[in-house]
């Protein structure tokens, strides 16, 4: 059939081509034929002149093949106890397609192509082995080891040792690699919140381990003393005696030889950042504050000199406290004192820094205002801030937060701090401010909260559950007419004392928010952030 085909086309061909002699014009049916014939006619010549390399290139395997089996069918002078008789040469199997192929058969196609060079590949190798049986053994160094000794071996940790017992940094001093110890939690906790820390101020950290000066820096201790004592507190002051410590751990430091500053300084905050978090959680001002100096210890390249190096950072540091602490301050207090008009009756809650500063300032602008202080027990903070008002001359009245709702019904405007701005627009601060603002949007006074930039937070949290901080609950004791009643209340399996630090305010109780960037609402949290992050 195939022959009579080409026998057709090639007549076919001789028709086109006469009638072209004859100077017949051809149509376009006839010429597109005349070119799948030419393409047929090509596309057999070359079938043709590869099948006849093919034989030649299987004539001449076939001859080494056949060689060196019948050497090594001979017999040798020493016969081993393991010599096997190879094969005859007729063994060795020839697959089907390396049969010369009738004349009569169409073309094969590409796959069944490289199947038969697969076979013959496959043939080569069983012949090859048989060959090295046969004869001398293979040499051992051209074996290839199993996949599975090259693949490295991953060693695992036990599930009970954590990621950093016993675990010694390479090339560091063996000061350097002391752990530091995890504080154990104090007395029974409450189970919504047993997955929080709960720390004694009469077992302090320092009391479980002797820290030489290698290993912690004696700023770094003192300030982690503080925050544990609760003698350094606010959002504010923590922050600031943080990158004061710093630098005075900056000035302090030496590049150690065949180290670079930019790595070895940062590995060295990292063990005193987690001294102090163990002192006391870090805050969300704290921790902005802390991705800024490794931002800045960072891009120090490394061609610059130790010396210099130690001034641009001394200098980032004074210029992150002047600009985002003290000046964000003056320009928050501008925008709040817009808000205050005379004969306004405020309420504040325990002590911010922040808002004692604006009432400072707009009293000196001779704004005519009252101030309601509101507390709570235990800390009692609101102490502290009816002193420093009181001392400026301001009229102040001072309640306990149980009576505040008897007290609204005469308030103006409430100003609130806050320890931070979540990025959902809820407002984190001492506990009890929530219960404030619920208060006063049922009674329709304004919430303004006052509140840096340098606090806005990327985290998410819409209760006081997840996290938060407990505090010493042995502040919830109180020993009045010389009895104490809860004395020896960690005797009793079924009492759990709570002494939460922080609660979550909802955005629907806070109508305004003044920031050193101007008054926004809480739901342009996300916007600033974004900025800073473009900023930076």
């Amino acid at each position: 059939m195939a022959e009579s085909g080409v026998t057709d086309g090639l007549g076919n061909t001789e028709d086109i081509e006469r009638s072209k002699t004859e100077g017949k014009q051809l149509t376009k049916e006839e010429k597109q034929r005349l070119r799948k014939e030419k393409k047929q006619q090509k596309k057999n010549k070359e079938k043709s002149d590869e099948n006849a390399s093919h034989e030649g290139e299987k004539k001449k395997k076939k001859k080494k093949e056949e060689k060196p089996v019948g050497s090594a069918s001979q017999p040798p002078a020493q016969p081993s106890p393991k010599a096997v008789p190879a094969p005859p040469a007729a063994a060795v199997p020839v697959p089907a397609s390396e049969a010369p192929a009738p004349a009569d058969k169409p073309a094969k196609s590409k796959a069944d192509l490289k199947a038969e060079r697969r076979a013959r590949q496959e043939a080569e190798r069983a012949s090859k082995g048989k060959k090295g049986d046969v004869g001398q053994p293979a040499p051992t160094g051209k074996l290839k080891a199993p996949p599975s000794e090259l693949q490295p071996v991953v060693k695992r940790l036990p599930e009970h040792v954590q990621v950093d017992d016993g675990i010694k940094t390479p090339g560091c001093n063996a000061a350097e690699n002391v752990k530091i110890p995890l504080r154990s939690d104090y007395g029974y906790k409450v189970s919504l919140f047993s997955h929080l820390h709960q720390y004694s101020r009469k077992a302090p950290l320092t009391q479980q381990l002797g820290i030489p000066s290698t290993v912690i820096h004696p700023a770094i201790v003192r300030l982690g003393l503080q925050y544990s004592h609760g003698i350094v507190a606010g959002s504010n002051a923590r922050s600031v005696a943080l990158l004061h410590a710093f630098k005075q751990v900056i000035r302090d430091y030496t590049t150690p030889p065949n180290e670079e500053l930019s790595r070895d300084l940062v590995k060295k905050l990292e063990s005193y950042i987690n001294f102090l978090h163990q002192c006391r959680p870090v805050s969300a001002s704290m921790g902005n504050a802390i991705k800024y100096i490794k931002k800045e210890i960072s891009n120090i390249p490394s061609q610059c000199k130790e010396e210099e190096a130690k001034l641009k950072l001394l200098s980032c540091i004074e210029r992150y406290i002047n600009e985002n602490i003290i000046l964000a301050a003056k320009a928050i207090a501008k925008y709040s004192i817009e808000k205050i008009s005379d004969g306004d009756v405020i309420l504040v809650y325990g002590c911010s820094s922040l808002v004692n500063h604006i009432l400072c300032e707009a009293f000196e602008k001779n704004r005519k205002f009252r101030v309601i202080v509101v507390d709570s027990r235990p800390r009692l903070e609101g102490r502290e801030a009816l002193r420093r008002l009181v001392q400026k001359g301001i009229s102040c009245t001072y309640v306990l937060i149980s009576a505040v709702s008897y007290i609204l019904p005469e308030v103006s405007k409430v100003f609130l701090g806050a320890h931070a701005l979540l990025a959902n627009g809820y407002v984190m601060s001492r506990v009890g401010t929530s219960q404030i603002a619920l208060v006063a949007k049922a009674f329709n006074v304004p919430v303004l909260v006052c509140c840096e930039t340098y606090k806005f937070c990327e985290r998410v949290q819409t209760d006081s559950f997840v996290s938060n901080e407990l505090d010493d609950p042995d502040d919830l004791i109180v020993t009045r007419k010389g009895q104490t009643q809860l004395e020896h209340w960690q005797e009793v399996p079924s009492l759990g004392l709570l002494n939460l630090v922080y609660d979550v305010t909802p955005p629907d109780f806070v109508d305004l928010v003044i920031t050193d960037l101007g008054m926004i609402p809480c739901t342009s949290v996300p916007v600033v952030l974004r900025v800073k992050n473009m900023d930076q």
